[in-house]
């Protein structure tokens, strides 16, 4: 029966990990996500799990080490942050195309330079098309459900991709919460042995990651690109089994007092709690604001926001990272591109906010949607504001 435990949540994900019995976890230390790894290695030193803990030299590396473990029919862990999944960027898009089920923690954290250790999205922004399953979980709770829902989902056969989960560095990694942790056989009750649908093996002769020459290159992509959005129909599922199971619902778009919203914010990561506290303040001053928290990035649910937004004048969306010289942030332009050519989409406005781990507090959020609901009067100069900027 599942436990309630008060533990730093980056420890917690390492716990998730475990009971998921990986039989490799490779990675390399890079700050704020070192504490996963590190408290992995301990588990595996102390003979909890029986598995392979690789210590390499690099996060390169560490990419490198899984995807050979996983096309050997290997459950595979790994975890990074910033600058090292960066340094993962060229085994990423061989990992998806070699539809490897590699499981990732990613430790948000804002990209050099100038040197910053602070959480924002500018790390997985910049890795968004490399054909990976990306999940953002606001809180420690969801960090331990969505690690363990993780393998089930890349593991199975209708899909068969590698996945990562988001979870914002310093601002989750290393905050103590009150968490429910699974216990052993409840995990093994969910999560199925893994079957390889391939694997490499000498006495099975096998080719994976060979040359995909023009003639083929446009197919290849093509089957890439499917496979990825019609997982959504295997994380839908996996959802309601694991809300069947444990109680606790999932959905692509969760939504908080948005019924008749006029102006509503969409956030992803861990800014949802603060956005909520300023709701439902709002909400007490009779104002009609609502909140859409993303969880499901990619592949991203068209369909879900569409319904979610209907009825809506302004829909006001946070990115946590910019896209530089470009008309709107990442997560801006997926909006308004969903929504393009619909008859009743709302008029949309984008903040640029907490880079760096610049605080966005309750009051912010609360600027921020009384500037958004005046859009329909009057056109913002620009795409995307960057907001809270001194100076300017």
């Amino acid at each position: 029966m599942a436990k309630r435990i008060g533990m730093e949540i980056a420890l917690a994900a390492a716990e998730a990990a475990a009971l998921c019995n990986p039989d490799v976890v490779a990675a390399y230390p890079i700050t704020p996500n070192t504490h996963i790894p590190e408290h992995l290695s301990d588990i595996v030193a102390d003979g909890r799990i029986d598995a392979e803990f690789i210590c390499v030299e690099s996060e390169h590396s560490a990419l490198s080490a899984c995807c050979g473990a996983s096309a050997t029919g290997a459950r595979t862990f790994t975890a990074t942050s910033s600058q090292g999944l960066l340094f993962m960027g060229e085994v990423m898009p061989i990992v998806s195309a070699m539809r490897l089920p590699v499981v990732m923690a990613i430790g948000n954290r804002a990209l050099s330079a100038p040197i910053n250790i602070w959480n924002d999205h500018s790390d997985i922004m910049s890795q968004r098309d490399m054909g990976w399953i990306s999940l953002f979980a606001a809180d420690g709770q969801e960090v331990i459900d969505m690690i363990i829902q993780a393998f089930k989902i890349a593991e199975h056969r209708e899909v068969m991709l590698p996945l990562n989960i988001n979870l914002d560095g310093f601002q989750l990694t290393h905050v103590v919460e009150p968490m429910f942790l699974p216990d052993q056989k409840e995990v093994d009750e969910f999560l199925p042995v893994y079957e390889p649908y391939a694997a490499l093996h000498p006495d099975n002769v096998v080719s994976m990651g060979t040359l995909g020459a023009p003639d083929i290159f446009n197919e290849a992509m093509k089957a890439k690109d499917e496979a990825l959005i019609n997982s959504k129909k295997i994380i839908l599922q996996v959802w309601k089994e694991w809300e069947e199971k444990f109680g606790r619902m999932y959905e692509p778009i969760e939504a908080h007092k948005t019924e008749g919203a006029e102006v509503v914010l969409l956030t992803m990561g861990s800014m949802g709690d603060t956005a909520e506290v300023a709701i439902d303040e709002l909400r007490k001053r009779k104002i009609p604001a609502g909140l859409l928290r993303l969880k499901l990035w990619r592949p991203f649910p068209s369909e879900e926001l569409r319904k979610a937004v209907k009825g809506a004048k302004v829909l006001a969306v946070m990115d946590r990272a910019i896209s530089f010289g470009g008309a709107t942030g990442p997560l801006g332009a997926e909006v308004r591109s969903s929504l393009y050519g619909e008859s009743d989409c709302p008029a949309i406005v984008n903040s640029i906010i907490g880079l760096g781990g610049r605080d966005v507090t309750v009051g912010d959020f609360i600027q921020i949607v009384e500037t958004a609901a005046q859009a329909e009067k009057v056109k913002p100069e620009r795409g995307y504001e960057i907001y809270g900027v001194r100076g300017s």
